[in-house]
């Protein structure tokens, strides 16, 4: 299942008054090749056991998740570098988990009322997907990468023609017939980069190859394809993959730091000026339990800007909602704010884009959001 359905089937979760936990682990093997998350699990999961009273709904509902979480983990893929675990027995059995080719930077345990998804959407950011097109006179590959692993590859290769095996032929007859040769060649690969980039819903796609061939392939790229290209690389056709990754997510990190100067200044600007974005914590949730937003704008450090739970209007929630996030203390309601705000996002068809600089955002708290409609 492509992680953006998985993070809208974690994000349909509705919020109950039972611990809900989150598990993220980096699963990089060490210098021995060895998992190390097993220490923090049992030490993590020991601890927040002990907050619930025994033999309370929570506590055998958390209890019984870590049983399932510690079996789990006995099993992953060996090939894997992150793993992410939701769980709740409480709330009918409830236990999704992700295993993916790209680390997690550290390991985290939450435990809130609904699936804490703020660090899976960002990863899913983090490692978009792309195309990249290598290619020469003869021969191209084409990678579909994304999640920090490769997803996708394909082929094309046409015979060689070189002027020994043309003998006898003018200059002239040559030229054309190495023309028609290479515009032939250049409508293939045109034709299969289309085909994937269709079928694998890519943004972004990244050239590479040799000076001849790429001026060719260009003219034959129709709109649909040439809005999509980012980049040009020089890169031989035997490059290996793990290079030609490297080289390319430079390049994609490369556009998308411009892209993220613009699309704040957007933001700003619509902010200011016509009143279809919103800035700020609060008035974003607003927009959010409303429908209204269009594109949500995350500092890529908002864990660290509201770290654990804040006090937020009672208006920012359903009713149905409410009794899961009242503090039973002072009835006031209090949230995660990076979860919500991506919750939130996911639920209503919002897009969510994190942007890397954290100065870019740093003077709105590192949230904002344009808007479809005004109210």
């Amino acid at each position: 299942m492509p992680l953006t359905d998985r993070l809208d089937r974690l994000a349909a979760f509705e919020p109950v008054d039972l611990p809900v936990i989150s598990l993220y682990l980096n699963a990089q093997a060490n210098g021995r090749g060895r998992d190390n998350f097993a220490p923090f699990v049992r030490k993590k999961l020991r601890e927040r056991a002990k907050t619930y009273p025994l033999r309370s709904p929570a506590r055998r509902s958390f209890d019984t998740d870590a049983g399932r979480i510690n079996a789990y983990l006995e099993n992953i893929r060996p090939a894997a570098n992150g793993v992410a675990i939701f769980a709740c027995a409480g709330a009918g059995d409830f236990f999704e988990t992700v295993e993916l080719d790209a680390p997690i930077d550290e390991h985290k345990l939450y435990v809130y009322h609904q699936p804490h998804l703020y660090p899976l959407a960002r990863l899913s950011n983090e490692f978009s997907r792309y195309a990249t097109l290598i290619a020469d006179t003869n021969a191209a590959r084409i990678y579909v990468f994304g999640i920090g692993q490769k997803l996708g590859e394909a082929g094309i290769k046409n015979l060689n023609v070189n002027k020994t095996q043309l003998g006898g032929w003018s200059q002239a007859r040559y030229q054309r017939h190495i023309e028609n040769y290479y515009l032939h060649h250049a409508k293939d690969v045109v034709d299969e980069l289309e085909r994937v980039v269709r079928k694998e819903n890519v943004n972004h796609v990244i050239l590479a190859g040799d000076e001849v061939i790429l001026p060719v392939l260009l003219e034959q790229f129709p709109a649909y394809l040439s809005e999509r290209v980012i980049g040009t690389l020089r890169l031989d056709i035997t490059t290996p993959q793990h290079a030609v990754a490297e080289r390319t997510l430079e390049a994609l990190r490369s556009h998308e730091a411009k892209q993220e100067v613009a699309r704040v200044a957007r933001l700003m600007d619509e902010y200011r000026s016509s009143g279809y974005a919103v800035v700020g914590a609060h008035d974003t949730l607003a927009a959010l339990s409303h429908g209204q937003v269009d594109e949500l704008y995350l500092s890529a450090s908002l864990e660290e800007i509201h770290a654990g739970v804040e006090e937020v209007g009672s208006g920012l929630f359903q009713k149905s909602q409410k009794k899961a996030v009242m503090n039973s203390d002072d009835h006031t309601l209090k949230v995660d704010v990076a979860d919500e705000l991506v919750t939130r996002a996911r639920q209503t068809g919002a897009n969510i884009t994190f942007i890397r600089d954290a100065a870019l955002l740093a003077d709105v708290g590192g949230i904002g959001a344009t808007l479809r409609y005004l109210i």
